[in-house]
């Protein structure tokens, strides 16, 4: 049952990410936004995934804020692997096809690998409790 959580909480998080970096080219189409569109995303997809992940997933309840914070922290070091996975197949994506749509089709195929692979390293080494 929680892989298919994990899949659902992965899913809407990738909306989000897309969505957010949609809208960052709506704000800013100029050089290099290909790059603050997927930071963006990224930033958004990584907050709201902790939330999940952490109470519905791993059912981790933060001793203090330091406790919450320093979890935040591992989770976003875990995710910098990941994340170059993702940004990976996006870049590549974009730079070998000619759609505009591209770079959406790989950042999905990016995230869904790197979600997998993140849940082990999450499980592993941040929620390991």
């Amino acid at each position: 049952m929680i892989a298919l959580w994990y899949a659902l909480f992965a899913l809407i998080s990738t909306a989000v990410n897309i969505a957010f970096q949609y809208l960052s080219f709506l704000v800013y189409d100029g050089e290099f936004s290909l790059y603050v569109a997927m930071v963006t995303g990224t930033v958004a997809g990584l907050v709201l995934k902790y939330i999940l992940d952490k109470k519905y997933i791993f059912f981790h309840t933060p001793r203090s804020k330091k406790d919450d914070g320093k979890k935040f922290f591992l989770y976003s070091l875990m995710g910098v692997f990941t994340t170059s996975i993702f940004w990976g197949f996006e870049i590549g994506f974009d730079y070998m096809l000619e759609s505009q749509n591209a770079k959406y089709i790989g950042a999905v195929i990016g995230l869904g690998i790197g979600y997998v692979v993140k849940y082990f390293l999450d499980k592993k080494f941040v929620f390991k409790d």
